[in-house]
């Protein structure tokens, strides 16, 4: 039996978007097979391309304009390059969203209108359209018509203020994620929405126009914090590495490095006690049930502090994980690629490249027994693939040429 490229290898997508989270939810389509066609401006291109250094070296060691930014969200797409402020520009996306199922962009909201490219406009030219608008703010409230960027988005979503030490500790104060994880969050629920909205076309033969906004995901996104609040009015706090609700969670320090220890529940703590020789712990009124652990946090890390400091840490680790107690190191990015786990599960790999080197790509995390995704090429060049899609289009060699002329592409 020959197994399907991917689990949308039929939906084609049109990808308006640039930067981070719409582009990486049209990086998530493409991985699950789809055909994501990415239209950037002539000449500039994604702002994202120009977001180094790091940039990828050719074969020569010579830079390339290619952005580890960029690389990081466009595998597995095709870059066509048009000037929507030109007619015939406007011309060549109406025929892409003709033929599209889904349309990412991420334009201001009501920018696409003056284009004749709005969700109105596409939608005349095809019904079943799934129209995805993704802003820092959504179609409506006040402040609709503002940009926004990750980092402002962290901040006035409240992430800020339960991310970092505590104040009057050393480096207290509000931290940004190390990652820009709204914009990733708010790529993931955009592929989520358009992927629901799409099943329920499939019922109905209707199409359906999602709006998504940065701030709304992160305030979705806090979650178990939010719940904190909410049931009990309290603010929650920066508490540094500390788990809120769960202890003992938190960074120890043995005597030749730092462990991270995960303890999810009572019976867990129990083995953690065994191992440390401190069976009593388990029993002992302030600690024995989680809830009493975190009302006695400040004691009990006092205690575990002294015992981590006498162990070695690759030997701790071993006692623990035989004990069936989470507990690990803290890698740095270059030591999570060497992890024999990560090596055992693919997540790297290299995918021939324009320049004439493989590039380096984070492999997807899903595993499909049925429609196993294949190797994605390249995140593209410029306009890579321009000529091949407007053939596609039905443009002959003179029609592109003419387009070039007019700086349509």
């Amino acid at each position: 039996m020959t197994l399907a490229k991917g689990p949308l290898s039929h939906v084609r997508v049109l990808d308006l978007s640039r930067i981070l989270a719409a582009p990486w939810a049209g990086q998530i389509l493409a991985d699950l097979g789809a055909e994501v066609i990415k239209v950037e401006r002539p000449g500039a291109g994604d702002d994202t391309r120009s977001w180094g250094p790091p940039f990828l070296k050719d074969a020569a060691g010579q830079n390339t304009k290619e952005a580890g930014y960029y690389l990081a969200v466009n595998r597995g797409k095709r870059s066509i390059t048009v000037n929507l402020e030109t007619p015939e520009g406007q011309k060549i996306v109406k025929a892409l969203a003709a033929r599209a199922d889904i349309v990412l962009e991420n334009y201001k909201a009501g920018a696409l209108a003056r284009y004749g490219l709005d969700e109105a406009s596409l939608r005349k030219l095809n019904p079943r359209l799934i129209y995805c608008s993704v802003t820092g703010f959504g179609q409506t409230g006040p402040r609709r018509d503002q940009p926004a960027y990750d980092f402002l988005i962290q901040a006035m979503g409240g992430l800020m203020s339960v991310t970092g030490q505590k104040d009057g500790l050393p480096g207290g104060g509000p931290q940004k994620v190390g990652i820009p994880i709204v914009d990733l969050m708010t790529g993931m629920y955009t592929s989520v929405a358009v992927l629901a909205a799409l099943a329920r076309r499939n019922e109905t033969g209707v199409g359906d126009s999602i709006d998504i906004a940065m701030l709304d995901v992160q305030v979705a996104t806090l979650s178990n914090q939010a719940m904190n609040y909410l049931v009990s009015g309290k603010v929650p706090q920066r508490t540094g590495n500390a788990h809120p609700n769960i202890q003992p969670q938190d960074v120890f320090a043995c005597a030749d490095g730092d462990v991270i220890l995960v303890v999810g529940n009572d019976g867990q703590f129990a083995k953690l006690c065994a191992v440390f020789g401190q069976a009593d712990w388990a029993t002992d009124e302030r600690f024995a049930t989680n809830a009493q652990r975190v009302r006695n946090i400040a004691e009990l890390s006092a205690l575990l502090r002294q015992v981590f400091a006498g162990w070695q840490r690759e030997a701790l680790i071993a006692a623990l994980d035989k004990a069936g107690v989470p507990c690990g190191a803290i890698n740095s990015v270059a030591d999570v690629f060497e992890d024999p786990q990560v090596k055992a599960r693919g997540m790297l790999r290299h995918v021939p490249h324009p320049s004439g080197v493989d590039v380096p790509q984070v492999g997807s995390p899903m595993r499909f027994a049925e429609t196993p995704l294949q190797d994605q090429t390249a995140p593209p060049l410029l306009g890579q693939h321009s000529d091949e899609i407007l053939v596609e289009l039905g443009y002959d060699a003179s029609g592109i040429q003419a387009l070039r002329s007019a700086g349509a592409i």
